[in-house]
C-alpha cells in the first residue's frame, strides 16, 4: 500500500515533516531546570545525529493538566521562555513547547519553531486560532476522545487563519478507565487530511490517573509501539527522554531512559526506509 502524499511542513533548515526522513521530537516532559533541558537536549540531539534524525527539542514550561494539585508543574512562562530560548541557541535545534491558554501564543511564538494545542485542548479554537496567528508550525495534538477524521475541523481552524503550517499528533484514544489504546488505522486517516502526522508514542503508553494522585504508565512498551507507528507510515516520532526517569518530575513511568534512545533510533530509522520505499 503506498502512503498518502501529504503537504510538507518546514520546521527548520534540514528538518521537514511529510518528507521522507522521520523527524524525532524527543525532551523531557517538563523544564526540570535550565541547566537540566540544556544538558539532556544536547544528548539527545547527539544521538539523533549520528542515527540521521532531524530533531526537535520538546519540554513544557507549563504542565496545566497534571492529575494532582501538588504535582510540579514546571518553572512557568517566563522562565520557560527563557530556558527554551537558550536550547535553540546553544544546541542549534528548533524546539516545541505547549500553550493551554490563547494569551500564551503571542510571546511564546516569538521564541519557539513550534506551538502545541494540548490533546484536552484540541478543539478549543481560540487557542488554536491565537497559535495559528503567529504564523509558527502548529501542531495539534489529537484527544484521547476524538476519532481521527475529526481532526480535519482542528486542521481547518490553523488553516482558516491563514497559516498552512500545521501537522497532527496521535497520543491513543481513551478505552475503559485509565488506559489507552492506539488505533493503527489512525495514521493513514489522519494523513489522508493532507498533513503530517506524528506519533506521540510515550504519552500514549500513559494510565491516566492510574496511580493515585500521579499518572502511571507503560515504558516497557515503547519499543514495539513505535515500531508499529513507523512501519504504519508516521511522518515522525514523539517521545519523553530521561537520563533517570524514575526521578522524572512529570511522566515518569512512560518515560524513554536516554541509555535506551540510540538503539531505539536506529531500529526505527530502518523501518522507516522500509515503510516509505
Amino acid at each position: 500500500m503506498s502512503l498518502t502524499t501529504v503537504r510538507p511542513v518546514s520546521i527548520a533548515p534540514g528538518v521537514v515533516l511529510g518528507e521522507r526522513s522521520l523527524v524525532l521530537i524527543a525532551g523531557p516532559c517538563v523544564i526540570e531546570s535550565a541547566d537540566h533541558a540544556v544538558e539532556l537536549g544536547g544528548r539527545i540531539a547527539e544521538i539523533a545525529r549520528r542515527a540521521g534524525m532531524p530533531y526537535v527539542f520538546k519540554a513544557s514550561f507549563d504542565k496545566a493538566n497534571r492529575t494532582s494539585f501538588a504535582s510540579f508543574r514546571g518553572p512557568g512562562l517566563d522562565d520557560g521562555l527563557k530556558t527554551l530560548a537558550r536550547v535553540k541557541k546553544e544546541l542549534g535545534v528548533p524546539v516545541l513547547t505547549d500553550i493551554h491558554d490563547a494569551s500564551q501564543a503571542a510571546p511564546t511564538g516569538e521564541i519557539v519553531d513550534i506551538l502545541q494545542i494540548p490533546a484536552f485542548l484540541s478543539r478549543q479554537t481560540d487557542l488554536i486560532t491565537a497559535a495559528a496567528k503567529t504564523g509558527r508550525v502548529v501542531n495539534v495534538k489529537k484527544g484521547q476522545f476524538l476519532a481521527p477524521l475529526d481532526m480535519k475541523h482542528a486542521v481547518k481552524k490553523v488553516t482558516e487563519a491563514g497559516n498552512d503550517r500545521v501537522f497532527i499528533t496521535e497520543r491513543g484514544y481513551t478505552f475503559g478507565y485509565n488506559n489507552l489504546v492506539v488505533d493503527m488505522r489512525a495514521f493513514p486517516m489522519m494523513r489522508a487530511l493532507g498533513v503530517p502526522v506524528v506519533f506521540d508514542v510515550t504519552h500514549s503508553l500513559q494510565l491516566p490517573g492510574g496511580g493515585d494522585g500521579v499518572t502511571a504508565g507503560l515504558a516497557e512498551y515503547i519499543e514495539p509501539l513505535a515500531s508499529a507507528g513507523v512501519g504504519a507510515g508516521v511522518d515522525g516520532v514523539f517521545l519523553e527522554v530521561h537520563e533517570d526517569p524514575k526521578r522524572a518530575k512529570s511522566d515518569a513511568q512512560n518515560a524513554l531512559a536516554l541509555a535506551l534512545l540510540p538503539a531505539l533510533l536506529d531500529r526505527l530509522v530502518r523501518m522507516n526506509e522500509v515503510a516509505k520505499s
